[in-house]
């Protein structure tokens, strides 16, 4: 990732990081993120786009977020998308800045809020993260990088953190612990959910979990993320 993004480099960069959901993608953009934002004159963190752009006047809000992060303003006068967009490319064309577009599902909130790279100075990086890889491509990204499952040990390793947090599990748990482990098909999100919810819990209980789970699409993190509600 720190290849990709070469900071330091004069050219403008954005870097695209995809995943199906659970994968980490919000986790590894924000330890991104508080790693180099000092190198910058100024950062922004764009949380939760895909949600926050749907709200009414979502886009607007982000687009102040965006600016009173990395320029101090407050964007009183800032009514329309339009606006906003005349704006953003007008102050921030030659400062270099780090923004994090997190979480975007569509087409249309990049083409507000990062439409190209000239809208920003030299050495500035702009990171998306989304679960659509084909939206990059589209948006026409530097370049991208997959976040990928974890390997079968290192799925182990997380699920036993959270499920036996304080000792090593034992030869009846482990058995259950790779059944678990090979149904969360190495998504972090569902390892550490699913952990967290058997932890302090007899063989008996995780058999029943288990059975629960089987019954669910392993493929689905929120049929996942239900279950241990």
């Amino acid at each position: 990732m720190n290849d990709l993004l070469g900071v330091g480099v004069a050219d403008v960069r954005m870097v695209g990081i995809w995943g199906i959901g659970g994968m980490g993608k919000t986790t590894l953009a924000k330890a991104v993120y508080n790693s180099v934002a000092h190198k910058f004159e100024g950062s922004c963190f764009l949380g939760n786009v895909r949600e926050n752009s749907k709200a009414p006047g979502g886009l607007v809000q982000l687009q102040k977020t965006l600016l009173h992060d990395i320029l101090g303003l407050k964007g009183s006068s800032l009514t329309n998308v339009d606006s906003g967009l005349n704006i953003l490319k007008s102050k921030l064309h030659h400062k270099r800045v780090l923004l994090i577009i997190d979480d975007v599902d569509k087409l249309h909130p990049l083409r507000y809020l990062a439409g190209s790279s000239d809208w920003f100075g030299a050495g500035s990086r702009i990171i998306i993260t989304t679960r659509d890889e084909h939206l990059l491509h589209d948006h026409k990204v530097d370049f991208t990088y997959q976040v990928k499952e974890l390997e079968s040990d290192e799925a182990l390793e997380l699920f036993s953190s959270n499920a036996f947090p304080t000792s090593r599990l034992t030869y009846d748990y482990q058995l259950l612990a790779r059944r678990f482990v090979g149904y969360a098909q190495g998504n972090p999100l569902a390892l550490t959910a699913m952990g967290s919810l058997l932890c302090g819990k007899s063989t008996d209980e995780w058999h029943s979990i288990l059975e629960r789970y089987e019954r669910a699409p392993a493929s689905n993190i929120h049929e996942i993320l239900k279950i241990t509600k």
